[in-house]
Order: C-alpha cells, then structure tokens, then sequence
C-alpha cells in the first residue's frame, strides 16, 4: 500500500486526488482464521495490529457489527494521560503514552497527537494533598507530575475563574505535561489501515449472533454473514460485553453497562490549551482543533445499552462548566453523544484469557478506554499470542475481584457507577 507523504499529497493535489486507493479493503469473510477479534473500535483494532506488527499473526479477522468509528472509539472526549494513583495502573497508561507519542509514525497516519498536559484543579486543602500524593507516586516510578499555583493556573488558563469569589475556589492543582489530545476517529482509521496493510481482514457490517463450541472450547462465532471458525476468539466490544457474552453462555460478569455523555460547543477563539478537569464535580474540558470546546461529566447513573444520554446530566455539566467558566454562559452547545461504557467493579479493566477455553477477554474500561488504545491492544495482542499474561496486564484477571485483588484507583469501593 502506498505510504502517506508531503510527495503523495503534492502529487495527488496535481492530479485531481484520483489516484486515492480505499484505506482498507472490504473483504468477504473466510471460513476460517487463527484469531478472530469480537469489536472494531480501537481496542479490537489495535489488537490485529500489534498482532500482525509484534507477533506475526495475520490471519486475523476483526468483526464489527457496524462501521468503523461508530462505537466508542468515535464517541469520547479524546484525552489521553497516565496520571493514574496505583502502579498497575500508572505503568500500564504510561506505556500507552509512550506508544501514542510515536503513533502517528508507526502507522504512517497522522492520528493528531497533542501533548498539552492534563491539568486537575484543587479546591480544597485535602484535595491538594491528594494530588500531591498521587504526583509523588507518579514521580517515584519516573512519570511526570507536577504541582501548580493558583498564580501559574491563571496565566495558563486565563478564561478559568479563579477569584475568592468562585463557587468553588481553586487553591492550585496538579499537571501532566505529557498527557494530551488525539483525534478519536483517526485512530480507528490509522489502525484499521496498518491493520489491514499487514493482511489483518476488517470485516464491517458483520454481527456476532452466537459462538461455536466444541465442549467447553470456543471454536467460532456465528455472524450475520455466515459462520467463521477460529483456533481464539477475542471479544473488545466495551460496552455491549455484557451482550456478547452472554451468547456465550456467560451470564455474570463483574461490569455493567452505563451511558457517558459528550458535549461539543461552536467554534472559538483559542481560550483552553491543555485538558481541565474539575475537582468538585465530574466535568473535564479541552479545545479542539477546529476551537470547539470538547467536555463531558459523571455517568447518567442508570445500566442502559443506549448511545444517548438524558437531560439533568445535561444541566449537571453545564452548570458545572459555568462554575468553572463564567464567561462562557452564552456560547452556544453544538451537539451531543453518549458511549456505552462498560463500568468494572473497581475502575480498573480485564484483559485476560478465558472465561472459556480458546476465549479471550478484554474490557472494563470506564472512563479510561481511549487513552488505553495502544496499549490495550498491545498487551492483549500478547496475551493471545502467547495464552499468559504481559506484565503490564498481568493484574487485571477476571478472578481478581473473587480473590479480593481489586485495583481501585479512587478509593472508592467495588460499586462500578462510581468509578
């Protein structure tokens, strides 16, 4: 396949752009393949990626019941960060970061990483201790974190509202510097295409009604296009796990499913350049590239698999926004979309073998789904390349939370709608 260069879009440019071909082909599905790969959004993808990149696998099949980008992947407020409290987790998001920074590179598609720090706001004292807390947990392990004034908050932020007479003063906050932005829909292209320029077949429009079985062996999965066999079956499908699984005679799991809303407002001029999170509510916020401001707050609170939210989250995030940016109240909300998230006990993911034999397991990803992207797909490629665990997932099994192993980052229980 031809390679994306500043020569290919010169010439294109002089030639009409005819000489474009598809960034992946729409194969028909095959009777059979090594590995099939339940979901393609940017998990599934980046899976058969580093499949076929790191471990040689191409026989691969990635089934997505819609098109791509029409799940999660394409549904999500887009930053990416590894500020995470707990080893497990900070050193695994951390390897995400350091694939995300070469992304663009490795997939020869420019998936418009930005790195313009993720900045968390304090408004009470014991807040700040916490973040200074998890800042020297993060520095410990070598990853950047670092604690802020309320004078430095305000030349980076100057829109934020940072007066004694706030609803909710801000005493200062904490800041990644590495963390950022990166465009949602083209990591789900840029994957698909690497994909499927390694021989990876991404088969869109093709639903799993059901798996074959030899015993208690997965040997396939039953699709709107027919039956296709396989020696391992991974499912990705975030928040329609639940669903999958259950075709698989698996009728309890330890996550339910929840609806996240996502807010774009119109276009202005540069006001937010880094992603702000709010500290006494759910709400987080960036600035597109195109000057929408990108935000989105706590779940609707209910077990849904619909992807639309409900009108008081609505009213939540924007009164939580106006408390933060009261120089905003009249710029106007252009459009909304709900994820389907699905929320684990302890807001820590499951990627793992198993619950059968031959079957493979990836989800639980909460809020955090996107920035895991490259790493999830990189340490779930091995897992089922090499039936055992990498280190960096090790932690995250399925049985953890029988053994009472859980990781809960925000201290706050085993009660997913929480996390």
């Amino acid at each position: 396949m031809r390679e994306y260069s500043a020569y290919t879009l010169l010439r294109n440019a002089l030639t009409g752009n005819r000489d474009w071909k598809p960034a992946w082909r729409k194969p028909d599905p095959k009777p059979g393949y090594d590995v099939i790969i339940v979901g393609g959004g940017g998990h599934g993808l980046s899976t058969a990626y580093y499949l076929a990149k790191e471990h040689g696998i191409t026989n691969v099949a990635v089934l997505e019941k819609g098109y791509l980008g029409s799940g999660n992947v394409g549904r999500n407020t887009t930053a990416v960060r590894s500020n995470y409290l707990l080893p497990e987790n900070h050193r695994f998001y951390e390897h995400s970061m350091d694939l995300w920074e070469n992304l663009s590179h490795d997939l020869n598609y420019n998936v418009m990483f930005s790195q313009r720090g993720c900045l968390n706001l304090a408004h009470t004292p014991g807040q700040l201790d916490e973040y200074v807390r998890r800042g020297n947990a993060l520095r410990h392990s070598g990853i950047d974190s670092e604690l802020m004034t309320v004078r430095q908050i305000k030349r980076l932020v100057p829109v934020l509202d940072v007066s004694g007479s706030a609803r909710f003063p801000v005493i200062g906050g904490v800041m990644q510097w590495s963390a950022g932005t990166a465009r949602h829909d083209a990591v789900a292209w840029g994957y698909a295409r690497g994909a499927d320029r390694r021989g990876v077949d991404v088969i869109e429009n093709c639903e799993v009604t059901g798996f074959l079985r030899d015993g208690d062996r997965v040997t396939g999965v039953m699709t709107t296009r027919g039956e296709i066999r396989a020696r391992k079956v991974a499912v990705a499908a975030a928040g329609s796990t639940g669903r999958v699984m259950k075709l698989a005679g698996i009728e309890q799991l330890p996550i339910e499913s929840q609806v996240l809303q996502a807010f774009v407002s119109e276009s202005l001029k540069p006001v937010l350049d880094t992603v702000l999170t709010f500290g006494m509510g759910h709400f987080y916020a960036a600035q597109s590239d195109k000057g929408g401001l990108i935000y989105g707050g706590a779940l609707d609170g209910y077990n849904s698999y619909a992807q639309r939210g409900s009108l008081p989250l609505v009213e939540e995030v924007h009164s939580e926004m106006l408390a933060l940016f009261p120089g905003l109240a009249s710029v106007r909300m252009l459009r909304s979309w709900g994820g389907l998230c699905d929320m684990s006990m302890d807001g820590s993911p499951i990627i793992t073998t198993g619950p059968l034999p031959g079957m493979y397991l990836n989800c639980g990803w909460c809020y955090g789904g996107f920035k895991a992207t490259p790493a999830s797909g990189w340490c779930f490629a091995w897992t089922i390349a090499r039936d055992e665990p990498h280190p960096l997932n090790a932690a995250f099994t399925l049985d953890r939370f029988q053994r009472g192993l859980i990781i809960d980052d925000k201290g706050q229980g085993a009660t997913p709608n929480l996390h």
